[in-house]
Parts: C-alpha cells; sequence; structure tokens
C-alpha cells in the first residue's frame, strides 16, 4: 500500500492554504485598495524562487473516518526566496483571515522568521499588515491556549528580533494597518517603508484609544503617512505597494546579506573622473544665503546612486545611501533649509541611527559638512538636544568604517565633531569656515557691550562680522595642515573615488557583529 491518501492529504490542504481567508475575503481586501501577503511575496521575488516554510502549517478538522472536513491556515506567509539573485527570508500577516490578527500556527511562523533570518545569515523582509493580538480564541486555540506572555522560562520574542538586527539587513513595510507587535517589529528594522494612503502604524487603534483616553480619533490621524514620515518611524513613505517593494529592492542592494560579507560592488558606468563646472558656483559667496546640498550630493556620486532616507524627520540633516565607483557609501550631510543646516534633537537621533546602520553593515561614510552646531533656544532645550547630540557623537566616536569629510562651508562648535569619524580624511572647500563659533554668535559674545552702546546697534554689529569674514582665508586650514587638502570643488568626486580605492584592504579586514559602550 502506498503513501498516496497522505500525499494527497498534503496538497489538499496546500491548495486549501492557498485561498487564504476565501473569495470574498480576498475581494474586500482588493477592495480596500491592498494586495494580499501572497501577491505582495510573488511581486517582491524573483519569478518561481519562494519556498514556503510551513505552508499548511494552521488547524484542520476531520470526521470520524479521517477525512477532511476543514481547513484553517496559520495567517502568516513565511519562506526563502531571491531578490534580485540573493536569498532572502519573507514573511508578512495573512489580512483575509481574522484582520492579521495571529492565529496560534501564525503566531509561530511570525516568530520563526527572524530565527530563520539569523540561522542562514539572510536579509528579512517583512511585509506587514495585522494586529498584535486579540480577545476571540482563533480556530485550534483550545480552552487551555497559551497566555499571551508565555512561559516564564520561554525565550523572549524580542530576543531573535534583536539578533537579527546585529546580524542582516531587517527590512519592514506597513502596507495596510499596523498596530501592537506588528508595530514594534516595523520600528526594529533598518529600514521601514509605508504606502501614502492604505497604511497606519498605531501603538494601539482608535476604539482602544478612544476607551483609554477619549477623544475621536481615526487610523489615519493617529498613524498615518502624514504622522510618521515626520515622526521618524518610518524611513520612507512610496506612493502605492508597488513603490514600496521598489524601495525595498533598492535599499537591500546596496548591503550586504549580513555582518560577515562584504556590500556588493557594482561595475561603475559613471566616470569616476567627472568633474562637474556647477559644482564651483553652487555654495554662495553672501554667507547667509542657502544653497541646495542634495544638488551636491548628486554632483559627487554616481549617476542616479543617492537613495535618501527619512527626508522627513530631522530635515536639517540629510542621510542616505549612494555609491562612489560602484562601492556603495553611506552620505550625512546638512540642509541649510532647515535652521541653517543645525543639529536638532530630532536630527540628532536620526543622525545617530544612520551611522549605526553604515558601521553595522561596514559601508564607508561620506560626510559633507555646513553644520552651524546644535539648535540653540527654549525649543531646543526641552527637547534635550545636547543629550541626542552627545549621543549621535559618540555613535561618530565609537564607529569603525573609514570616514572621509568634506569642509563645503562652515563647522563650528561641539555638533561639528560629529562629522569627523576616528582617524578620517578630511578635505576642504575654498569657501570652508571653522571655529568654535560662527562669525554672528561670536560678534554678539564678544562685542556686547560695544554693540549695545553704539548709536546703531545693528549696523555696528554688521559691519564687526563683514570685517572679520574678509579676514578669514580659505588658505589658512591647509596652510596649517589642519586639514588633508584644500581642494577645488569640481574634483570632489575625483577626490572621493580615489578615497574608495585607497580603503577597499580596509574593507577586506572588517567582518562581523559590532559592540560599543553605554552612551548618554
Amino acid at each position: 500500500m502506498s503513501w498516496k491518501p497522505e500525499v494527497d492529504g498534503i496538497e489538499h490542504r496546500r491548495r486549501l492554504a492557498r485561498e487564504m481567508g476565501g473569495s470574498e475575503a480576498v475581494e474586500r481586501q482588493h477592495g480596500l485598495g491592498r494586495l494580499t501577503v501572497r501577491e505582495r511575496v510573488e511581486q517582491l521575488v524573483d519569478d518561481g524562487s519562494f519556498r514556503e516554510s510551513g505552508p499548511i502549517a494552521g488547524h484542520s478538522e476531520t470526521d470520524d473516518d479521517g477525512k477532511l472536513t476543514g481547513f484553517s491556515p496559520g495567517n502568516y506567509v513565511l519562506g526563502i526566496g531571491k531578490l534580485d539573485g540573493r536569498r532572502v527570508v519573507i514573511g508578512g500577516e495573512d489580512f483575509t483571515q481574522r484582520g492579521g490578527s495571529p492565529t496560534p500556527a501564525g503566531l509561530r511562523k511570525s516568530v520563526f522568521a527572524e530565527e530563520l533570518a539569523c540561522q542562514f545569515r539572510l536579509p528579512l523582509v517583512r511585509l506587514l499588515e495585522g494586529a498584535g493580538g486579540s480577545v476571540t480564541r482563533p480556530a485550534g486555540a483550545g480552552k487551555s491556549a497559551k497566555p499571551t506572555m508565555g512561559a516564564v522560562n520561554a525565550v523572549p520574542r524580542f530576543m531573535s528580533i534583536m539578533k537579527v538586527m546585529g546580524s542582516s539587513p531587517v527590512v519592514s513595510a506597513a502596507l495596510g494597518p499596523v498596530a501592537g507587535f506588528p508595530a514594534a517589529r516595523l520600528a526594529a528594522s533598518h529600514f521601514s517603508v509605508m504606502t501614502k494612503s492604505t497604511a497606519q502604524v498605531m501603538i494601539a487603534g482608535p476604539a482602544v484609544v478612544e476607551r483609554a483616553i477619549g477623544g475621536e480619533h481615526t487610523k489615519d490621524s493617529l498613524g498615518g503617512a502624514g504622522v510618521h514620515s515626520k515622526s521618524g518611524v518610518v524611513d520612507n513613505v512610496a506612493d502605492d505597494e508597488p513603490g514600496c517593494l521598489e524601495l525595498i529592492r533598492r535599499f537591500l542592494s546596496y548591503l550586504p546579506s549580513n555582518v560577515w560579507e562584504r556590500a556588493p560592488v557594482l561595475a561603475c558606468e559613471d566616470d569616476v573622473g567627472r568633474a562637474d563646472e556647477a559644482l564651483l558656483e553652487i555654495v554662495p559667496r553672501e554667507r547667509r544665503k542657502a544653497y541646495k546640498m542634495r544638488r551636491v550630493i548628486r554632483h559627487v556620486v554616481d549617476h542616479d546612486s543617492f537613495f535618501e532616507l527619512s527626508t522627513g524627520y530631522g530635515r536639517s540633516i540629510i542621510t542616505g545611501l549612494a555609491r562612489l565607483g560602484g562601492q556603495p557609501v553611506g552620505i550625512v550631510a546638512n540642509d541649510g533649509y532647515f535652521y541653517a543646516g543645525a543639529m536638532t534633537a530630532d536630527a540628532s537621533m536620526k543622525f545617530r541611527r544612520f551611522v549605526d546602520l553604515a558601521d553595522t553593515f561596514h559601508l564607508p561614510i561620506v560626510s559633507l559638512v555646513d553644520e552651524p552646531g546644535f539648535m540653540i533656544g527654549p525649543d531646543s532645550e526641552q527637547a534635550a538636544t545636547i543629550r541626542h547630540g552627545t549621543a549621535a557623537l559618540f555613535s561618530v566616536m565609537q564607529s569603525t568604517v573609514p570616514w572621509v569629510s568634506v569642509i563645503v562651508r562652515k563647522v563650528f562648535g561641539v555638533a561639528g565633531a560629529a562629522h569627523f569619524g576616528p582617524g578620517g580624511t578630511v578635505y576642504a572647500w575654498p569657501s570652508a569656515e571653522t571655529g568654535a563659533l560662527p562669525i554672528e554668535g561670536g560678534v554678539a559674545v564678544a562685542f556686547r557691550r560695544q554693540i549695545a552702546e553704539a548709536p546703531d546697534p545693528v549696523a555696528f554689529r554688521t559691519q564687526l562680522e563683514e570685517m572679520l569674514a574678509r579676514e578669514r582665508s580659505p588658505f589658512a586650514g591647509a596652510e596649517a595642515f589642519g586639514v588633508h587638502d584644500l581642494i577645488d570643488p569640481r574634483q570632489t568626486r575625483p577626490v572621493l573615488c580615489e578615497w574608495v580605492e585607497c580603503i577597499q584592504p580596509l574593507l577586506e579586514q572588517r567582518r562581523g557583529p559590532r559592540a560599543y559602550t553605554m552612551r548618554p
């Protein structure tokens, strides 16, 4: 006698699992403008590459003869697929069942996702849509279902979530309502993205919030893209689900599969010797006039390679990934259009998190400096800017990757130290200014009494500022060997691409997880 009946049972359960919550539930999902989790996986991975883990995990019902009469699949899809030829672990809630609130099998599969990524040292992609728990008992739970907290000797769920962030790239996408435990998972990522109009990320939904603290709320008012593009909970926002999946692909293309491997270096079709004429005039001679730092970045890095992160959060600091001569690098820069580029509390946290990302995956860091210092004033003090800023400084001092800094315009105060890594290379443009304080602040402090006694204090202060500005020479720092070289702005790309070539032996030596001491 063969095992054909059992094999048929496998195929029958697999077929039922692929139906998820049924045709009506799938139609409702599509009616909300959202794909199912299986459709998302199919669109993300290379054709035919997805190998599912636990495809028939769930709860079955049988008659007295053992014939299958019903099957409820675990509402979490998990497996390994290829993304642009590289293997990745992919998991996500099935919102067509219980609104994504976990069934016992679905929960076990979701917990296994991080363990699978750790075991095989693969990137982890989470396609999130669901809540963390429910007061109703799902099919198969039984009267003796395990308590939410688990046994006292059980391994905490967040242990593997924490471990995988130290070993492999973790990417999470909010593709619908995401609340509770899945929201925490989204935050525990190296890169997070959400759709503009169909996703929300919340600690708790409107009904729970209204019951607990009152008021009227919607999912969008609590955790829509308008909230979290500025809060820093998500790094990027996409127009739709295909846009989210494309951002996932692009982010992972800059990173290695794990911390024991090197980031993929691509063939560079952009001339490493390209010297764009626009860089010669991009910084205005008028010191108070802003310019577009993103233009500087795009003139310097490989064509179309700049991938900005957290654009709407901590806006005085620009962070992103790019390539120089095909080598992936991290980019940090100041944006003078927001607080003159000053380091705010939010910008400090954004800066620290990005440096940690680059250092975790051993990406060299390029810093384009136009730093006036920490943001000042009562709001800045109340936001604990100096503590967050000092933590950002620690992240730089604890980093082990090669740094190169280009002083584009100014670098002042304690915050200026955040732009120069240990043993880093430093270049300066002729427009560079350095010091303990900007001229304006220094004049206000040093000549406070004279300014107050002047017939026209404003005119006198302006005269002093202009006089001191004229006395500053772009050559002084280079002549004193305060920087490695004073360079023609047009030569920035060739100089940086040459630097990338020089540091290749250093990148070969960097492998494995990073470690550091406590930060402020």
